[in-house]
């Protein structure tokens, strides 16, 4: 088997989580990733989307997303265009950002699904990390659709340790198949070409596309 984000061969003996699953750890980015055979299929993947509680309506989740906006604003211009990527099935963030003047689009593979033909200067993915078969792939999507300069905003729960991850309620979710460690981030900058402008240590990291 090989990591999702940095393909190194994994080394190291399987990881407990919180569930019944396995995980393993890759030595070489630190990416905590579920073992192949429990990845979701496509259609319990969508159901369990289904269920969450999101939208502009629902308080407590407009109060979430505004820890991944808030520290973003300082550094969006007037002007700039935005995406959501990932945007869930009830796009909110976007909503909230073209209320404060900015111009953001929606992503999302199960609902907003088309074919992204421009670039943008910044790009939201909050609570999407952690639903990545391969993150590699997607994070190399991603730098794609930025301008030089550009910025990702990024909103996932971190581990902090193993003993920490193996009662982690982030890990009872069955979509949640990829977990990033705050080392796992400095590898990202090193190895797909960002450099880190905002980092709260917990959940939310903002990246700036480096120009090479």
């Amino acid at each position: 088997m090989h990591c999702g984000l940095c393909q190194s061969q994994y080394v190291l003996p399987p990881v407990g989580g919180a569930d019944e699953r396995s995980y393993f750890l890759c030595a070489n980015c630190l990416l905590i990733g579920a073992a192949p055979e429990h990845l979701p299929d496509r259609r319990a993947e969508k159901d369990r989307y289904l269920t969450h509680q999101n939208g502009i309506q629902h308080e407590g989740y407009v109060k979430f997303l505004h820890q991944a906006i808030d520290p973003a604003l300082a550094f969006i211009r007037e002007g700039m265009s935005g995406l959501d990527y990932g945007c869930g099935p009830a796009p909110t963030l976007s909503a909230l950002l073209r209320g404060k003047g900015h111009s953001c689009e929606d992503y999302d593979p199960f609902f907003a699904g088309h074919t992204l033909k421009k670039s943008f200067d910044f790009i939201f993915s909050t609570e999407v990390f952690e639903h990545f078969f391969f993150p590699g792939r997607e994070i190399a999507k991603i730098r794609s659709l930025l301008e030089a300069n550009g910025l990702l905003i990024i909103m996932t729960e971190r581990w902090k340790d193993l003993e920490h991850f193996s009662q982690w309620h982030y890990t009872r979710d069955p979509t949640h198949v990829a977990f990033y460690h705050s080392g796992t981030f400095d590898f990202i900058c090193g190895s797909y070409g960002f450099s880190k402008f905002f980092d709260d240590n917990g959940r939310v990291v903002i990246l700036k596309k480096d120009n090479k």
